[in-house]
Formats: structure tokens, sequence, C-alpha cells
């Protein structure tokens, strides 16, 4: 016989969605069966809560107590980065291996740096920064016009300063 179900017991799952879609409950399913939810309201939880990441792929973080879910969205770096670009909406299913060409301003690199803060390994704010500049090179997009590598470096030798927080 199964243990007895503890109301007071909270549980964590991660799900990783498309945000504003209804994820396939097939996938909901194996995760949240076994803790006696429905994936289907779980799915349409997820899509209401994920509503403003229209079309890009974020982490979900599920608490689950008492057979109640809450939905609480941890974007990644680049779901940051590229919902700061302000791009328009594309279809996932016709448009594929998109570039993301835009500009961003120094200050929106350092405000997605003070929200990636308490999930990066770096010790200083500045490390931070530079983590977040490595992205937006990887998503493809230049900052205040420049290479996102050389403001890298720019940091490295001290001419460009970074905030302290």
């Amino acid at each position: 016989m199964p243990p007895k179900f503890d109301p007071n017991e909270v549980k964590y799952v991660k799900v990783r969605v498309v945000g504003g879609e209804v994820g396939s409950s097939s996938s909901l399913a194996p995760k949240v069966g076994p803790l006696g939810l429905a994936p289907k309201k779980v799915g349409d939880d997820i899509a209401k809560a994920t509503q403003d990441w229209k079309g890009l792929r974020v982490t979900c973080l599920l608490t689950i107590q008492n057979r109640q879910a809450k939905v609480s969205v941890v974007p990644s770096a680049s779901a940051l980065v590229i919902k700061a670009l302000k791009e328009p909406l594309r279809d996932r299913k016709k448009e594929k291996n998109i570039k993301h060409s835009g500009n961003l301003t120094i200050e929106d690199i350092y405000e997605i740096a003070r929200i990636m803060r308490p999930r990066s390994l770096a010790r200083e704010f500045s490390g931070c920064v530079k983590e977040i500049l490595g992205t937006a090179f990887s998503v493809g997009c230049t900052v205040e016009g420049k290479n996102p590598r050389d403001i890298q470096a720019a940091i490295d030798s001290g001419e460009h300063k970074c905030p302290e927080k």
C-alpha cells in the first residue's frame, strides 16, 4: 500500500514549456499524475502563468501542496535577453533557426544580470554581467552597437566599470 498522503508536504516539479501555450498532457502526466493532480488543469495553469513569455521556452517551477499547484516562471538568461529585444511574435512551426539581430543597451544587460544574480555562480556583479554578455553573444544580438565580446574584454581590462549591484 502507498504511504499516507501528507497535506502539508511541499513538492517541487520543474517543467520546461513554451510560454503561452498549453503543453501536451502526455508530457505532464508522468510528472504530476502520481502527485494526485490532473495534467490538463496543470497545463492550463502553466499556459496562464506564462502568458507574457509567448513563444519563448521558459522553465516553470510547480510548487505542489495539498494537491494544489502554484506555477512560477523561472526564466533563463537567454529567455530574458530575447524578451528584452522586444521582437514580434513568431510562429514556431514555420520559422526555424531564427537570428536575433537586435540591439540592447548596457542598462538592459545590467537589469537582466540583477534578475539572474541569485542563480549566478559569479562572485561579483561584473562576473554576472559578463555571463549575460556571453548569452547575448550566443543569441546573436549586439550591445550598444558593439559586439558583446568587446564589452567583456573592456570589463576585464578595467576600461568599462560595472555598478556594484
